[in-house]
């Protein structure tokens, strides 16, 4: 791949090069609005992500200028880009949608990586589109900056996720309760494309259409499921394959995503749009953080149950292309829904077992493990803590994992038995003890820390709080002295911990 370099615009002024090879655009006329940003008046670029810029095979020297700013802040459209807002529909807390699509984002094209792999560049709060509904198109500096550090907090803690390329404020206002500063932030996906996406060509009844979307996500996202011998039959089950071990993934390390709609479940199987998001500090199984889900439908323990939802409804799109006996392809994809619990708790549970230590399979490992999670919600524990802490437990010291426990004689039978477990395995116990340590983390992204580097963004212009949290999110399996404070949950307090859907 050769990297970009920097071009000459007939301003004569140098500008990053990006090599856009926009097949979204040239495929799938009906699933978008070409349209611009919206100019930003004072923008000032707040954090870049050199990194991820050389993996896109971007020049992050040509990218962090003002060539750079200008782009990052919708004031200049690079050369090969087609900007427009994708369409798409939704079920949202249950409920349909039948137009929905970027109210607030712009897809400036696609790239090919490094790794040859196709990925989206998109700008998030660049103003109105076409399918804003009346809303200002804008985003708010600390929702963008949130979407930033959990974005790559995730990445980090190896959870398929959307990336974030570049944060930089409007020099504009934007008004929600009160007056915020405006802010875009530069997103990368290997695509946008969602259950939604099928959802709005289907709602439609235009079958040619969601032919050819499937057709798309195939050859960009599941190519060997076209020579299956039913290619979208195999492409659903590559979705739900996806959608699984993601799923599982969140369950792992304690994420919630808040508002799990259909608009915001990618085809790919990427974590996408943290807007109410949060992580649990004590463990909890109803665990809900975002303001606006009042019945508790994207709890924590309701989020495997409302994975199977989703995809059934993508399963509806596809009907017409499994089996042309419409009932026989009903009967075809309610058998590969009943599938998707069941593989769900497969990836679930070998995420587990690696986080207690385990190399081996015993039928009794789950009951070993959820009598874990009962424990610790009885008792009060931090759900990352007690995880990271059973691997010193491992090298002599079980008091750090039992002080995490308000009864830490509760703490002792498990131990035994999960000890009695880990010898059929017959690991060396720091070898097993470095394998726990590389799979728990001992950093996450602490709501109370968020908040805080958040609020000093926001309300002091200090990005300091933010730049050491995210140097830590960065390596969340390294304990590092000093950093004591990015591992202690939050302060004890009367008032629950709230989210808001704030872009």
């Amino acid at each position: 791949m050769v990297k970009s370099t920097e071009t000459v615009d007939e301003n004569n002024q140098t500008g990053p090069h990006f090599n856009f090879d926009n097949s979204f655009a040239r495929s799938l006329e009906g699933f978008f609005v070409s349209c611009k940003a919206e100019p930003s008046v004072a923008p000032k670029l707040l954090q870049f992500n050199p990194a991820l810029a050389e993996e896109l095979g971007l020049d992050p020297v040509a990218l962090d200028s003002e060539a750079g700013l200008a782009i990052f802040s919708g004031n200049v459209t690079p050369d090969g880009s087609e900007p427009l807002a994708q369409a798409y529909a939704g079920h949202q807390f249950g409920g349909f949608a039948p137009k929905l699509g970027d109210g607030r984002a712009l897809l400036l094209g696609e790239v090919i990586d490094t790794q040859q792999r196709r990925r989206d560049i998109q700008l998030k709060g660049s103003g109105r589109t076409p399918f804003s509904r009346g809303g200002d198109g804008k985003a708010a500096l600390g929702p963008v900056l949130r979407e930033y550090l959990v974005a790559e907090g995730m990445h980090a803690l190896g959870v398929p996720t959307t990336r974030a390329l570049a944060a930089v404020t409007t020099g504009r206002a934007v008004y929600r309760e009160t007056s915020l500063p405006g802010a875009i932030l530069t997103r990368v996906a290997s695509s946008h494309i969602r259950v939604g996406t099928f959802q709005f060509g289907a709602a439609r009844g235009d079958t040619d259409k969601v032919r050819e979307l499937a057709d798309y996500a195939i050859a960009r996202h599941y190519p060997d499921t076209a020579n299956a011998e039913n290619p979208y039959l195999a492409f659903f089950e590559a979705v739900v394959n996806a959608q699984a071990a993601l799923v599982a993934s969140w369950m792992n390390v304690g994420f919630i995503h808040g508002v799990m709609n259909t608009d915001n479940m990618t085809i790919s199987g990427e974590t996408i749009d943290y807007g109410p998001c949060a992580f649990m500090d004590t463990y909890a199984r109803d665990t809900v953080f975002s303001s606006i889900d009042r019945q508790g439908r994207y709890a924590y323990a309701n989020q495997p149950a409302i994975l199977p939802w989703n995809l059934t409804r993508l399963a509806e799109t596809l009907i017409r292309f499994v089996d042309p006996d419409k009932d026989k392809a009903i009967e075809i994809l309610t058998d590969k829904v009943h599938r998707i619990t069941p593989l769900y708790e497969t990836y679930w549970l070998a995420g587990m077992r690696s986080k207690i230590g385990l190399s081996t399979e015993d039928p009794l490992d789950s009951k070993l493990i959820n009598d874990l999670l009962r424990m610790m919600e009885e008792e009060h524990a931090d759900f990352t803590l007690v995880f990271r802490r059973l691997s010193q437990a491992l090298r002599g010291d079980s008091e750090t994992v039992r002080n995490l426990f308000e009864e830490p004689a509760a703490f002792d039978e498990w131990e035994q038995r999960w000890k009695k477990r880990l010898e059929q395995d017959g690991t060396e116990a720091e070898v097993r003890a470095q394998a726990m340590d590389r799979v728990n983390p001992i950093y996450i992204p602490r709501n109370h820390k968020v908040e805080e580097a958040l609020s000093a963004a926001v309300n002091q212009a200090d990005m300091m709080p933010f730049t050491k949290l995210l140097a830590v999110l960065t390596h969340p399996f390294e304990e590092v002295a000093g950093c004591e404070a990015y591992a202690e949950p939050a302060p004890v307090t009367d008032i629950p911990y709230q989210t808001f859907c704030g872009t």
